[in-house]
């Protein structure tokens, strides 16, 4: 399994739009074998964004990168980010979330830690 990212910079005011763009073109990756995908905006700094995709062959990212479906989009919106836009493999080496997984009792929390909020 594999994982790609893709920082892209939205242009002046156009944040908003380009969140919506980013919305359209994701969900297709799954068509192309893509098992997961999000998108993140940063809060900081509102014209920051990037999509990650999570792949069980990392050579299907490049047909979706590629495809006509990406292409088509790229050219309709390339003036609503800056360029270039350089996409990078990714390896996920740890996560967690809260709620019982099969075989771990304790939330996802890993080996003998507890998913219980910190007391201040």
């Amino acid at each position: 399994m594999s994982g790609y990212v893709v920082p892209f910079y939205a242009t002046g005011f156009r944040g908003d739009a380009f969140e919506e763009a980013l919305q359209e073109i994701a969900p297709i990756s799954l068509r192309y074998g893509a098992t997961s995908w999000s998108i993140y905006r940063f809060l900081d700094d509102r014209y920051r964004f990037q999509l990650y995709t999570i792949w069980e062959d990392g050579r299907d990212f490049e047909l979706y990168w590629y495809g006509t479906e990406f292409s088509d989009w790229r050219a309709e919106y390339s003036s609503f980010y800056q360029v270039p836009v350089v996409y990078a493999p990714v390896q996920l080496v740890g996560t967690g979330h809260l709620g019982v997984q099969e075989g771990n009792g304790n939330g996802g929390g890993g080996a003998g830690v507890s998913p219980a909020r910190a007391e201040p």
